[in-house]
């Protein structure tokens, strides 16, 4: 043993700890497999298969799964319930996502100010209702607008003020933004200021002795330098918007205003849970995360091609 060790073999117990990182990267890619990825494989499967009914359906063997081919996937994107869910998103996106990453950065820059008090607080207050369920969040602001029982439309009444019902025609697409608005900012505001406070105070110090204002420092210093932080926040934003299910979905009783297919997602509901059609849902499931994946991939790609034009020049 003596003489392998002179020569360079092989010591002992090397083979083991090469094998170590892998051992400990074992239960990841379990976890991924078999949450991640084994879905996703059954939900393409699925979106290939149909059911084939036979006579009136009824006995064994009279339904019978079947290939479809991409039947399932031209009566998806041909279906125009989908199309005007998702315009109805794209609506809803329009208000939530600049109006969400606007007040976060404005948030973000106001914590971070010099003279900024209970900063603590502060953040801790915007964060929270990031930590309340979307449905309790959707529950509690449903109530809110109900005009029997929400306090704003007994205290504009009270005021002789009208009060708008915002569970009806276009004040419902508000509505459901001040929920997303409400829950949102705060995670929004938290990675914004996070990235606020790495940067170097001398950056600071070098900007008051050159005379610039706060407004100044946050404009020409502070937005430029967490750019790559609304980037990702814009992008997350995107994904959450085209999934939007929970809010819509809750508030549905409450109005006749929301269809069963306001959104994507409680199209593919209806579908998979409602007329027990769960291969055309399965193939609407992945119309919807390859036009979510083409999205945020152009969208990343044209951020980082307009970021390396900028660093050439």
């Amino acid at each position: 043993m003596a003489t392998d060790l002179r020569r360079g073999g092989p010591r002992p117990g090397r083979c083991r700890v090469r094998g170590a990182p892998y051992a400990f990267l074992l239960p990841a890619v379990a976890l991924f497999a078999l949450f991640f990825a084994l879905p996703i494989g059954y939900a393409l499967y699925l979106s290939l298969r149909k059911v084939e009914v036979k006579g009136l359906g009824l006995g064994s063997g009279a339904r019978q799964e079947v290939w479809a081919g991409l039947s399932n996937y031209t009566a998806a994107l041909s279906d125009s319930e989908l199309l005007s869910s998702a315009l109805r998103v794209l609506g809803y996106g329009a208000i939530v996502v600049p109006s969400m990453l606007g007040l976060a950065l404005v948030l973000a820059l106001m914590l971070d100010a010099e003279r900024t008090r209970l900063g603590g607080f502060s953040r801790l207050a915007i964060f929270l209702p990031y930590a309340v369920p979307g449905v309790i969040a959707a529950l509690m602001w449903g109530f809110l607008y109900l005009p029997d029982v929400s306090p704003f439309h007994y205290l504009l009444d009270r005021a002789g003020l009208p009060a708008p019902d915002l569970l009806d025609g276009g004040p419902l697409y508000v509505a459901l933004a001040n929920i997303a608005l409400w829950g949102g900012t705060g995670f929004n505001m938290i990675v914004i200021y996070t990235s606020l406070r790495s940067i170097p105070v001398e950056i600071y110090e070098a900007a008051r002795l050159d005379g610039a204002s706060q407004l100044q420092t946050a404009l020409r210093i502070k937005i430029p330098i967490v750019a790559p932080s609304l980037v990702l926040t814009f992008f997350f934003s995107i994904i959450a918007t085209l999934q939007v299910f929970s809010e819509p979905t809750t508030l549905k009783p409450l109005t006749n205003s929301l269809s069963t297919t306001w959104s994507p997602l409680m199209k593919v509901y209806q579908d998979a849970f409602v007329k027990n059609d769960i291969y055309s849902a399965a193939a609407t499931s992945v119309v919807i995360a390859v036009i979510t994946l083409v999205l945020s991939f152009g969208f990343l790609k044209t951020v980082g091609s307009r970021s390396n034009r900028g660093e050439s020049q």
